[in-house]
């Protein structure tokens, strides 16, 4: 996978399908261990060990989003 094309998020293959697992762009680029057991997948960061996200593999969809909310982060009043 290249970073260019998929900033944020990465590929898993389940049962002879694709699936996109959002990471968020503060984690593009960073080395990741995936550990995966049946639906249930463990992002950990390569370097330092943290786990960066713990998500459930839900088969019926093909992108498995962040969970963040859409959008800017907070509005500033003008």
């Amino acid at each position: 996978m290249r970073a260019a094309q998929n900033p944020g998020r990465f590929t898993l293959r389940y049962r002879s399908r694709l699936h996109h697992i959002g990471m968020g762009r503060t984690h593009a680029g960073t080395c990741v261990i995936l550990l995966v057991q049946d639906l249930r997948t463990r992002v950990i960061n390569a370097a330092t060990g943290e786990l960066l996200r713990d998500p459930t593999l839900d088969p019926s969809r093909d992108y498995q989003p962040t969970g963040a909310p859409k959008g800017p982060c907070c509005k500033t009043p003008k």
